[in-house]
């Protein structure tokens, strides 16, 4: 039996097409949407129009998210369907100088040529457009671009983030909305750094500083616009 049946091993890197996507959405809901509605009442705005704010920052934030994902990682996979296309044709029209190329990038690796040449040949026998894409281009099954997947869990994710401080807005005495919502949110910030971390195996102290010294920073400014002028800022 050999070791992988024994024991199969799990790589965090695996996770990073959809973890980017929700660790961004989180941290981003939560962070506009609370800076939203600090702003809104550092204005000395009340209840119904802080949660007015909060639930329109929610959907617009949320319908952008995914729009903006699905257009940026579509644009990834149309740049990869290109080179696999072009990929494709190399090597009907010049199968031996893709041979040579591939063998080439193995030898630059440290293996000796004649071996480089062999581990080639072996390899665009059983899938030549797999050998190149993964090691000629850097394409893997890991990091191939899903742009549904990415649009979907960066909208979910935002708005699970940004319930957070409407849920907070929506409980706290009115006059200490501002209060509550910040405290609440750097709470979750940490949090979330804290979950992303565990996640990802990133180490947890710097990931929730991190995350929790941008938020921060976020809400304060605009918390402080919204004080400065006495508007609704959005």
């Amino acid at each position: 039996m050999t070791r992988m049946k024994t024991h199969p091993e799990r790589h965090r890197v695996a996770r990073i097409g959809w973890l980017r996507a929700a660790v961004l959405g989180a941290n981003d809901g939560l962070v506009s949407t609370a800076s939203l509605v600090a702003g809104v009442a550092a204005a000395e705005g009340a209840r119904a129009a802080v949660l007015i704010a909060g639930v329109a920052g929610l959907a617009a934030g949320a319908m952008s998210m995914a729009a903006g994902e699905y257009v940026s990682v579509s644009s990834q996979s149309d740049t990869e369907k290109a080179d696999l296309a072009r990929e494709t044709a190399e090597l009907a029209t010049d199968h031996e100088a893709e041979v040579e190329e591939l063998a080439g990038i193995y030898a630059a690796r440290g293996l000796e040529p004649e071996l480089a040449r062999k581990v080639a040949l072996q390899l665009m026998e059983k899938d030549a457009l797999g050998a190149h894409a993964r090691d000629e281009l850097g394409i893997s099954e890991i990091s191939t671009a899903r742009p549904i997947q990415a649009a979907l869990t960066s909208a979910v994710t935002f708005a699970v983030g940004a319930a957070l401080p409407l849920i907070i807005a929506a409980l706290a005495p009115e006059t200490a909305i501002l209060t509550w919502v910040v405290a609440a949110t750097l709470v979750g910030l940490v949090g979330l750094g804290l979950l992303g971390a565990q996640a990802g195996g990133a180490p947890p102290v710097r990931s929730a500083a991190r995350v929790l010294f941008w938020g921060a920073l976020a809400m304060a400014v605009t918390a402080g616009i919204g004080r400065l002028f006495g508007t609704v800022v959005g």
